[in-house]
């Protein structure tokens, strides 16, 4: 009997490490965003630097007008883990007011920052930590935050509350290789005209919805093509 129960238990412990492989085998989004986010930080190898302010590193967009921003260290960050900062010009000239923003919202020295905290680890790298070391902690603890736009064939990080940053799964079949993501719902709330603000697209995307089905949603956007 004693025999039994231990072969029962042995197996059951069997089938969970197979799962767990099977799971990690099974995450191709997890896997090939990382590779593609790579491909993304070399060919614009200028536009990523550290971030001291936010305890991270930046990618700039081409134009100087928005970066994303994500965290070396969750347990030190203060205010985001990963965010969008740009210019606030534009907005507050097609009717923004700052001060009727969410809390979500940071605003201050002529930039908004939008964003959200993903835990309070203390994050461990093996070796020196590099932007793409910090983006494969997002992968491997925050797995949820990363996700496939597939009707742009893009990976991206959820920043909440349907702001996101997105990149090409493949740049050089793609005219979009970075696109700054923001729901235009609070800036109209705020008293902007999403329609209006310069250099930013105001249009409708194709997106899942919780049960998978393809639905048109707003969003304001600012991609960029770097091949």
């Amino acid at each position: 009997m004693k025999r039994t129960r231990r072969r029962i238990g042995i197996g059951l412990f069997a089938l969970f490490i197979l799962a767990v492989v099977s799971c990690e085998k099974l995450d191709v989004v997890g896997k090939d965003s990382t590779a593609s986010f790579d491909k993304v930080l070399k060919q614009i190898p200028q536009a990523v630097t550290p971030d001291a302010m936010n305890g991270g590193w930046s990618l700039m967009a081409p134009d100087g007008s928005v970066r994303f921003i994500w965290s070396k260290n969750y347990a030190e960050s203060s205010l985001y883990d990963v965010m969008l900062e740009f210019d606030a010009a534009p907005f507050i000239k097609a009717g923004l007011n700052p001060d009727r923003l969410p809390v979500n919202f940071a605003f201050y020295k002529g930039k908004i920052m939008v964003g959200t905290k993903l835990g309070q680890e203390q994050l461990r790298y093996q070796g020196e930590a590099t932007p793409l070391a910090s983006y494969e902690q997002i992968v491997k603890l925050k797995r949820s935050s990363i996700g496939y736009h597939g009707a742009m064939n893009h990976y991206g990080v959820n920043l909440g509350e349907g702001n996101l940053f997105e990149w090409a799964k493949d740049m050089g079949t793609n005219d979009k290789d970075i696109v700054f993501v923001l729901n235009p719902e609070p800036f109209i709330a705020a008293g902007a005209d999403p329609a209006g603000i310069e250099g930013w697209a105001f249009t409708k995307v194709t997106v899942d919805d919780p049960n998978g089905k393809p639905v048109e949603v707003d969003k304001i956007l600012k991609p960029f093509d770097l091949i």
